[in-house]
């Protein structure tokens, strides 16, 4: 079993920048492929980045490859995302998601273990 704590969602303007984590306890967070989704209201939650249980291979939804950065550092058993250059259209709720498999997947029935998330607003 595993428990994910996102944190360091907030208020932030259409520019700048916010760098959310995602802590996991109960287990080695080395055993997993993780990934970022959000869901923004009214809408199914979508695939945001993809990492590998390396950190070797990343995946990113269209809508925020070259301004989001996924990362993770096994030995903290923390996993990130940077988000740069924010966007009103990324305002949402952000969770942090984890799964056995190594093969990259941006379905969420794919994933074994969820956080409760956290709100990223972004004002224009």
């Amino acid at each position: 079993q595993v428990q994910l704590v996102e944190s360091g969602g907030g208020l932030a303007q259409a520019g700048g920048s916010l760098t959310l984590s995602c802590a996991a306890s109960g287990r080695t967070l080395g055993s997993y492929a993780m990934a970022w989704f959000h869901q923004a209201p009214g809408k199914e939650r979508e695939f945001v980045a993809f990492i590998n249980w390396s950190g070797g291979n990343t995946y990113y939804a269209d809508s925020v490859k070259g301004r989001f950065t996924i990362s993770r550092d096994n030995a903290k058993n923390t996993l990130y995302l940077q988000m740069n250059s924010l966007k009103p259209e990324d305002t949402a709720v952000y969770y942090c998601a984890a799964r056995s498999g190594g093969v990259v997947s941006w379905k969420n029935d794919d994933y074994d273990y969820w956080g409760q998330g956290t709100q990223v607003t972004v004002s224009s």
